[in-house]
């Protein structure tokens, strides 16, 4: 048993020691990954031109926000129609069934006669006014003297 065993106070106080050291070592590598994403920005990105002050900007915003809230009612709009749309064809087509009997389909309608036409019909038929007034005798009478 050549090793020693190290007291816990000196475990504890290299433990702290090597994170201190892993927590520089860690802040080191951030800072080098910041500044090389802020290089990489500065050489493939161009810089941001902002027009005028700020003032201008809100002005941009404000127009901005007008357009994407008329967009969004002509979008919700649009929505409601192509859903009312395709709500109808759906019921069309569960409501709408082809019945091939179509004497079925079709309302029952009574046949009025008018007391007028009935009138006219009666004074209009000359043939059966002069049967009535003939009789049997008169149209013996016709045969009998045709023959």
């Amino acid at each position: 048993m050549s090793e020693k065993k190290m007291s816990s106070s000196r475990k504890h106080n290299l433990k702290s020691m090597m994170l201190s050291i892993a927590k520089g070592l860690l802040e080191v590598e951030e800072r080098e990954r910041e500044e090389e994403r802020v290089r990489y920005m500065a050489e493939n990105c161009p810089p941001l031109s902002l027009p005028g002050n700020s003032q201008d900007l809100q002005e941009l915003c404000k127009k901005l926000q007008h357009k994407i809230d008329g967009i969004d009612e002509e979008r919700y709009d649009l929505e409601m129609k192509v859903n009312k749309c395709a709500k109808e064809i759906e019921d069309m087509k569960f409501k709408h069934k082809v019945n091939m009997d179509l004497r079925a389909n079709l309302k029952q309608v009574k046949k009025e006669v008018k007391e007028e036409e009935k009138e006219m019909r009666d004074v209009g038929d000359w043939r059966k006014n002069v049967e009535d007034k003939a009789g049997m005798d008169g149209r013996k009478k016709m045969f009998e003297s045709e023959a």
